[in-house]
């Protein structure tokens, strides 16, 4: 065979550079059934809002008015579940946590939303109208009124927190039965989502500027 016939031969099994290229069976893609990537897609949101709601935010509603002024009934807040992973409660955080073993005791079974008041080794006491944090009076700007009722001295035990509702006299909380374990802490309220003209952040100012002087807060 001459290199002429050669060439030709080669160049008649050599397809020109924009010829498509038939796919192999083993490389054809295999087009999805629409059903099925619709349930994929929903089995895949339902995994990421699971997760989600688990680790790191939930959302919540405001059942009762035990925390007005600052949360109205039917208020929807998110709850970051994530920060305390690092981080310890403070006063002045709101907070969403299960039921004590106490209220357990007392058939209740859904969360309690309420504002930290008394850290880990504290003393408190409520009297005159005034909450005492290691016998200094604390500056409240959020309460509905002052609380008519006087309470401790107690100590606040370790990895416990004593909560107390911002509607002092209307509040079933610490006061009534104990501490908060802190592993009952679901997480901090930090941002009302609903109604849209009470939109914003919880307590978007420190509620006590300086820790080390309880009184000094405005």
């Amino acid at each position: 065979m001459s290199d002429s016939e050669s060439r030709q031969n080669a160049d008649q099994n050599v397809p020109p550079s924009d010829a498509p290229l038939e796919a192999t069976p083993s490389l054809r893609r295999v087009e999805d059934n629409p059903l099925q990537e619709a349930i994929k897609t929903v089995v895949l949101s339902a995994i990421l809002a699971v997760g989600i709601r688990t680790f790191v935010a939930e959302a919540r509603y405001i059942p009762s008015g035990s925390m007005l002024p600052t949360l109205e009934i039917n208020d929807r807040l998110i709850v970051d579940k994530l920060s305390y992973r690092f981080s310890k409660p403070q006063r002045g955080d709101v907070i969403v946590f299960s039921p004590t073993d106490q209220l357990k005791q007392l058939n209740f079974k859904d969360a309690f939303i309420k504002r930290v008041i008394g850290l880990p080794g504290e003393t408190v006491e409520v009297k005159g109208g005034r909450v005492y944090i290691n016998n200094k009076p604390i500056g409240e700007n959020y309460i509905a009124e002052r609380p008519d009722y006087q309470y401790g001295p107690v100590v606040v035990p370790e990895n416990n927190y004593l909560v107390l509702g911002d509607n002092r006299n209307n509040s079933y909380d610490s006061h009534y039965w104990g501490f908060v374990p802190e592993d009952r802490i679901i997480g901090r309220a930090v941002v009302r989502f609903w109604p849209p003209n009470r939109l914003g952040e919880l307590n978007p100012q420190p509620v006590y500027p300086s820790e080390g002087s309880p009184s000094s807060p405005k």
